[in-house]
């Protein structure tokens, strides 16, 4: 079974500047204020032209960052972790895409209708699981690739997980349609949007500790044990297999439990730690998404 815990969009401006609408500010004040990183305003920016490709970053050539492609060849090639390529996304700028949505339609030559105003609208996506995914690009190509029509905001990583935030986005999809894409799990997200290190649920030792003093108060629960969920790895376009970079379920969690246990019994056990779990502030914080399987324990 699967459970996650609680708690747990752009157009061309007009020449003449106007107010962003307010639920972009908002995202954008959220994301660090209404300038860029450069200190430059938001606020009238032309995303047409020689500047839709790069907005902040001088000298920037679209392509994707060299520490971030490292992370990701050492993760296929089974020498890294998916831990060390959202560590290479801490200092990696990437694209956000922004597209044009339309927000007030007039009445045009005979009668037909015409766009009158258009509002720039961060893009976000709805995974499989229903949850809000903010797409994030690499390179320009790639993100050109998938959306001709998207305008680039160049940022730091750190910058479109405040982003993610801001519009509720518990997760970062890296590269979506390329030949590898790579997805950033909400505690993950939280990490690099505080600039802090992030290390996976299933790799914590602090939250292993946690789940086995929940577990102190059932007794026919001899043994909990925590591994890589069945939603960690994914697969590359080519069908190549990667241990890392996957939507989730990302913890699993082995229970050894006494034997003898009738459903009934194995139920009563498995719901009282799911409610343990939830009150858990460290597993709230840490864990994105968890498979329970159940296990006779060795005599």
């Amino acid at each position: 079974m699967e459970h996650r815990p609680a708690g747990d969009s752009a157009a061309e401006l007009p020449a003449t500047s106007r107010p962003l609408p307010g639920h972009i500010a908002a995202a954008l004040a959220g994301a660090g204020g209404a300038a860029d990183s450069a200190g430059q305003p938001w606020a009238g920016r032309s995303l047409s032209g020689e500047s839709a490709s790069i907005h902040n970053f001088e000298d920037d050539d679209g392509a994707a960052d060299a520490g971030y492609l490292a992370a990701l060849a050492a993760l296929a090639a089974g020498d890294g972790d998916e831990a060390a390529v959202v560590a290479a996304l801490a200092t990696a700028r990437v694209f956000v895409p922004i597209l044009a949505t339309l927000a007030e339609e007039g009445e045009g030559a005979g009668g037909l209708h015409a766009d009158k105003q258009a509002d720039m609208a961060l893009v976000t996506l709805k995974a499989p699981d229903g949850r809000t995914a903010m797409p994030v690009f690499t390179s320009a190509a790639s993100l050109q690739a998938w959306h001709p029509e998207a305008r680039p905001v160049a940022v730091y990583a750190a910058r479109a997980a405040l982003s993610a935030v801001a519009e509720n986005a518990e997760l970062l999809v890296l590269d979506p349609g390329s030949a590898v894409t790579f997805v950033v799990r909400r505690p993950a997200v939280w990490a690099l949007a505080q600039q802090r290190d992030w290390t996976p649920s299933y790799a914590d030792p602090e939250l292993a500790r946690s789940l086995g003093e929940a577990a102190v108060g059932f007794p026919a629960v001899r043994r909990v044990e925590i591994h890589p969920g069945g939603g960690v790895a994914t697969r590359a376009a080519d069908g190549t297999p990667l241990p890392g970079g996957g939507s989730g379920p990302e913890l699993r969690v082995m229970l050894y439990l006494e034997d003898g246990l009738d459903a009934a019994g194995v139920q009563s056990i498995v719901s009282g730690l799911n409610g343990a779990w939830a009150r858990n502030e460290v597993f709230a914080e840490r864990v994105d998404s968890i498979e329970v399987k159940l296990q006779r324990a060795a005599q």
